[in-house]
C-alpha cells in the first residue's frame, strides 16, 4: 500500500549505535531531520520509535538500505533489512527500503558546510542522513522496496 497524499512519514537511518530519524509529508514532498535515537539496546530503540509513531501517526515508515557503492550487500544490509521487518511487525505499518548510498557522506558535507562537522555533530549527521533517505523516497517512491 502506498501512502496517500496526506500521509506523514517517518524515516530511519539505521546504525549499530544510533538511528537517525526524519519526518516528512507526501503533500509537501519534503522531509526534515527529527531526532537521533542513541542506544544499542533494542528495547530502548523500539520504545523511542513507539513514542514517535504515537506522536506523529505516520502512515508509512522508510528505512535506508545500506549497500556497497556497486550495489552489493554487506553485513549492515541484512541488519537494516531485519530492522525494517521488525518495524513492520511491531507497528503494522507499511515499511519501504530505500537505497542509502552516499547519504552519510552527503550529510557530513552539509553539516561541515554549516560549520557543524566532527564528532560533536554525529547525532545531527544521522538525522540529516534520514532526511536524505526520506527525500529520496518522496522524490521516487517507485524505486523503494516494500517490506512484507
Amino acid at each position: 500500500m502506498s501512502p496517500t497524499t496526506d500521509a506523514t512519514l517517518l524515516a530511519f537511518d539505521f546504525g549499530a549505535r544510533r538511528i537517525g530519524v526524519a519526518l516528512g509529508t507526501v503533500r509537501l514532498q519534503s522531509a526534515r531531520p527529527l531526532t537521533t535515537i542513541e542506544s544499542e539496546q533494542a528495547d530502548v530503540r523500539f520504545g523511542a520509535i513507539a513514542a514517535l509513531v504515537a506522536e506523529w501517526q505516520p502512515q508509512a515508515l522508510v528505512v535506508g538500505l545500506p549497500v556497497h557503492v556497486d550495489g552489493t550487500a554487506h553485513a549492515t544490509t541484512a541488519r537494516a533489512q531485519r530492522f525494517a521487518r521488525q518495524l513492520h511487525g511491531r507497528f503494522g505499518l507499511p515499511v519501504f527500503l530505500v537505497d542509502e548510498r552516499h547519504t552519510t557522506a552527503l550529510a557530513k558535507t552539509a553539516l561541515r558546510d554549516e560549520g557543524r562537522g566532527g564528532r560533536a555533530h554525529r547525532a545531527a549527521r544521522d538525522s540529516m542522513a534520514a532526511q536524505i533517505i526520506l527525500q529520496a523516497y518522496l522524490d521516487s517512491p517507485h524505486d523503494a522496496q516494500p517490506v512484507a
